[in-house]
C-alpha cells in the first residue's frame, strides 16, 4: 500500500477524462466537464463594445470590435444596436455578443445580439427584461446562460436577476435577488459563479456578491472590495476576476475617477487584492476577455475617453496601452467577448 500523501489539485487545473475522453476543469472541489462546443478562436478572441456616449455629444448606438489577442484599434463592425443607449450590460456566448437594457434618455428593457464570426447584422432578441426598464445594470454568462443584473429604475435601485438561454431567442427568466438594491456594479463569471460587486447605492458599497449560473436562487456573500466604488468595467478568465477603475459617491457625490483595479479568485470565497492600476484614470469603462487578457475600453476621465488597455490576468501590475476606440464612449455602452472566463 503507498503512503503517499494525497495530491493537492489546484483550482482551475485542467485534465483529460480517458473513460470519456472529454477535457474537465476543477473548481468548488470538483472535477467539471468543459463543453465540447468550445469556441474557434484561431483568428483570436473577440470583444465588441456598443452604445454609450461622448461628452459633449449624443448617446450613439454604434458597435465596434477588437481582436483581444492582438494590440490595435477597434474596427466598426457594420451595423449598430436598436437604440442609441448608454448605461447598458453585456455578455456573450462563443458565438452570440448581447447588449441589453440601458438608457436613451429613458430607461429601456431591449436585448440586442450580434454573431461574433461575421459582420454588419444585429438582430433584435425579441423579449425584454422581465424587470423594468434599467439603467446601470451587469451582465455576466456562462456558455449557455446570459445573466442581467437590475440596475437603476425611476425611481430607485432594483434587486433582482433575470437570465436567458443565449442559443435561442426570446423567453426571460427570473434568476434570484441581490444581497441589496443596486447598480453601477461590476460583474463576471467563470464556468459556474456569476459574480457581482460595487454599487452607486448604497454609497461607497464594497460588497461582492456571488451566484451559481447553472441553477437559480439569491445571491450570496464573497467578500469585499479594497475599496467601495461604483462604475467599474470588471472581466475574467476562467480563475481570476479584475475590476478596474470607478469612482466613489462620498465624501462628494461626483468624486473623481480613480485608476485601482481589484481581483478575485473566483472559486474561492473571501476579500479582493490590489491587481494593479489602469493606465489612465476612469469610470463607466467597459471590459471584455479572452483566456490570458483583460481589456477596458471608454470610460469618463471625466469627459469620454477613447482609451483601450488590457492586463495580463496572470500577472498582477498596471494596464498598458492596447489601442483606441473609433467613437469615444463614455456613460458605459455594453461589451462581450467570446473568449470570457464563463466559457
Amino acid at each position: 500500500m503507498s503512503n503517499l500523501p494525497p495530491i493537492e489539485v489546484p483550482q482551475g487545473a485542467i485534465r483529460l477524462n480517458t473513460d470519456s475522453q472529454k477535457l474537465e476543469f476543477y473548481a468548488e472541489d470538483r472535477w467539471y466537464e468543459m463543453a465540447n462546443d468550445s469556441p474557434n478562436l484561431d483568428g483570436g478572441a473577440r470583444g465588441i463594445w456598443g452604445g454609450g456616449n461622448a461628452t459633449p455629444g449624443p448617446i450613439h448606438a454604434d458597435i465596434e470590435y477588437i481582436t483581444i489577442s492582438t494590440t490595435g484599434n477597434s474596427i466598426d463592425f457594420g451595423s449598430n444596436i436598436s437604440d442609441g443607449k448608454r448605461r447598458c450590460s453585456g455578455f456573450g456566448s462563443r458565438t452570440r455578443g448581447f447588449i441589453a437594457a440601458g438608457r436613451t434618455p429613458t430607461n429601456k428593457n431591449t436585448i440586442d445580439f450580434v454573431t461574433f464570426s461575421s459582420t454588419g447584422t444585429t438582430t433584435a432578441w425579441g423579449d425584454t427584461l422581465n424587470n423594468t426598464g434599467t439603467a446601470d445594470n451587469s451582465g455576466f454568462a456562462n456558455s449557455t446562460r446570459g445573466v442581467t443584473k437590475s440596475g437603476y429604475t425611476s425611481p430607485g435601485s432594483a434587486g433582482a436577476f433575470d437570465f436567458i438561454t443565449m442559443s435561442s431567442t426570446g423567453g426571460v427568466n427570473d434568476f434570484g435577488d441581490l444581497i441589496a438594491s443596486g447598480d453601477a456594479g461590476g460583474g463576471f463569471a467563470s464556468p459556474t459563479r456569476g459574480i457581482l460587486a460595487g454599487s452607486y447605492q448604497p454609497a461607497n458599497d464594497n460588497t461582492i456578491s456571488f451566484v451559481t449560473i447553472t441553477t437559480t436562487g439569491n445571491a450570496q456573500d464573497f467578500g469585499d472590495l479594497t475599496k467601495g466604488r461604483y462604475s467599474m468595467g470588471a472581466c475574467s478568465n476562467s480563475t481570476r476576476g479584475v475590476w478596474a477603475g470607478g469612482q466613489q459617491r462620498s465624501p462628494s457625490p461626483n468624486t473623481s475617477p480613480i485608476t485601482l483595479m481589484d481581483f478575485i479568485q473566483i472559486a474561492t470565497k473571501g476579500s479582493a487584492t490590489t491587481f494593479g492600476d489602469l493606465s489612465v484614470a476612469r469610470s463607466t469603462s467597459s471590459a471584455v476577455s479572452d483566456p490570458t487578457r483583460g481589456v477596458w475600453g471608454g470610460g469618463y476621465a471625466p469627459s469620454s475617453s477613447d482609451v483601450i488597455d488590457y492586463i495580463a490576468f496572470a500577472t498582477e501590475g498596471t494596464a498598458v496601452d492596447f489601442g483606441n476606440l473609433s467613437v469615444r464612449s463614455g456613460g458605459k455602452g455594453g461589451s462581450a467577448s467570446n473568449g470570457h472566463g464563463g466559457l
